[in-house]
């Protein structure tokens, strides 16, 4: 058993942790989450029958997580806003003009204002598709769901996204 969790921790631990990080905003909070995840891991391992990848099977494990942790935090949205430290984020090409690196800041600022205010199954398909770059299918095999809803989901939270950051746009335009 020791073998084996060591290999799913050394393979996928930076991605489990990224993807909790992404739903909480909180360091601390990711990081324990993330022992939930390997508990979880440790006690249910013998009934992982390998109808999936070990990743989307963590996942699975860590959405649940999440999850659970929402429902334990009452109004957990308002201080993961409040606690969500922007300046964390580092900016990956560096070539960038410091006009165009404050300009880039301020959209995942408000890319991330937005995506708090999807629901929840929005929030995890954006997050698994296009911040841990998972397929529709193996997104589908994360959450549970056939690959027909991962993509309505998905199409619903782009075009959610779309209409908050054109309100954010507008009033900064008006104001």
């Amino acid at each position: 058993m020791e073998e084996i969790f060591n290999h799913l921790y050394k393979k996928y631990h930076q991605d489990v942790f990224n993807f909790l990080y992404y739903m909480v905003h909180n360091r601390e909070q990711a990081e324990d989450l993330v022992q939930e995840v390997y508990i979880r891991v440790i006690k249910a391992h013998k009934q992982f029958k390998g109808d999936s990848s070990e990743k989307t099977w963590l996942f699975a494990i860590a959405r649940n997580v999440a999850i659970d942790s929402f429902r334990k935090h009452k109004g957990w949205k308002q201080r993961m806003i409040d606690k969500f430290d922007y300046w964390e984020q580092q900016i990956k090409d560096e070539s960038m003009s410091p006009e165009e690196s404050a300009f880039q800041k301020v959209d995942t600022e408000n890319m991330f204002r937005c995506l708090e205010k999807c629901t929840l199954d929005q929030k995890s398909v954006i997050i698994l598709r296009f911040l841990q770059e998972l397929s529709i299918c193996e997104t589908a095999q994360v959450l549970g769901w056939k690959e027909s809803k991962v993509k309505t989901t998905q199409h619903r939270a782009i075009k959610q996204l779309k209409v908050l950051m054109e309100e954010i746009s507008n009033k900064e335009k008006a104001g």
